[in-house]
């Protein structure tokens, strides 16, 4: 059966009056997203950060009549019937949608990232098996391509790894598949922890792929650091880093624009001498190595 769907932009309406009302109606599900292509920062855990113009999409039964409803909505929410949009959603296998869109990916000479439900036909495939969750990092971003394309060309086997920021976990998991004698992983978010967990059970290498609920459980003296994350934390974290890599180690760092390449080697330079290593779609990715 499709479903009726009613959408409009909030304006400087509460998004949580505005959902309750929603659901009070008779509503299914409600959906908020960008409405002009704003970006917005990664939120911290429990924090919801939403765009500077936010849309909101209300899914009802599909035999439900539009226009009471409608009028409805408008009156308890104070917009004009005319600025809810509406239109008909057919249903779907919902939960296999993605698989559309999400098929194998290679990076570099080597390393492809593929679905569970893929199949790469090389036979010298590196294949990390990794589907689309809740945690950052699928390979799709310009920021965690250039870091796996960076890792397909610089793991040389045996390396001690550090994955600050692991979301996915899909550059330590692609670092150990590479050669890697074992990746320690940390992310400020729970949910991040967990999906790397479940991703390096997937890819048969959870025995190598540390989970690190504190940073101070952290090992020193490794190899290489890669954290894709912000620019902000980038340069906040520079000391840190100076103590988790080893003299002549690696650092590699992403998720930031080519404007704030600068601002973050300025603040590694104490300790590290950075060399930029790639640019895609205005994303830079960084590379440095510890001085004694």
């Amino acid at each position: 059966m499709p479903f009726l769907a009613l959408a409009f932009e909030l304006g400087g309406r509460d998004p949580d009056a505005v959902e309750a009302t929603c659901f009070a109606h008779g509503a299914l599900a409600v959906t908020l997203c960008d409405a002009r292509d704003d970006p917005i920062l990664e939120p911290a855990p429990g924090e919801t950060r939403l765009w500077p113009a936010t849309r909101l999409e209300a899914l009802f039964q599909g035999d439900t009549e539009p226009a009471p409803l409608i009028a409805a909505l408008a009156a308890e929410l104070g917009l004009p019937p005319a600025a809810i949009e509406q239109r008909t959603v057919e249903d779907r296998a919902w939960e296999r949608e993605w698989m559309k869109d999400f098929q194998p990916m290679r990076f570099g000479a080597r390393l492809w990232v593929c679905p569970r439900h893929g199949s790469v036909d090389d036979r010298d495939a590196v294949v990390l098996r990794l589907d689309p969750g809740l945690a950052f990092g699928t390979g799709t971003h310009p920021t965690t391509a250039l870091c796996l394309e960076w890792l397909d060309a610089n793991v040389r086997g045996g390396e001690d790894v550090i994955d600050y920021g692991c979301g996915s976990g899909i550059l330590a998991i692609a670092a150990v598949l590479l050669g890697a004698r074992r990746a320690s992983c940390f992310d400020i978010d729970p949910q991040a922890l967990l999906a790397t967990h479940d991703n390096a059970q997937v890819n048969g290498v959870e025995e190598r792929v540390l989970i690190c609920a504190e940073t101070g459980r952290l090992p020193r003296g490794v190899d290489l650091l890669l954290a894709n994350i912000l620019a902000g934390p980038l340069c906040e974290l520079a000391p840190r880093f100076a103590e988790l890599v080893r003299p002549g180690g690696t650092l590699v760092l992403a998720g930031l624009m080519e404007h704030q390449a600068n601002e973050v080697a300025q603040a590694q330079s104490p300790w590290f001498d950075i060399t930029p290593f790639g640019l895609r779609d205005g994303w830079v990715g960084l590379q440095g190595t510890r001085r004694p």
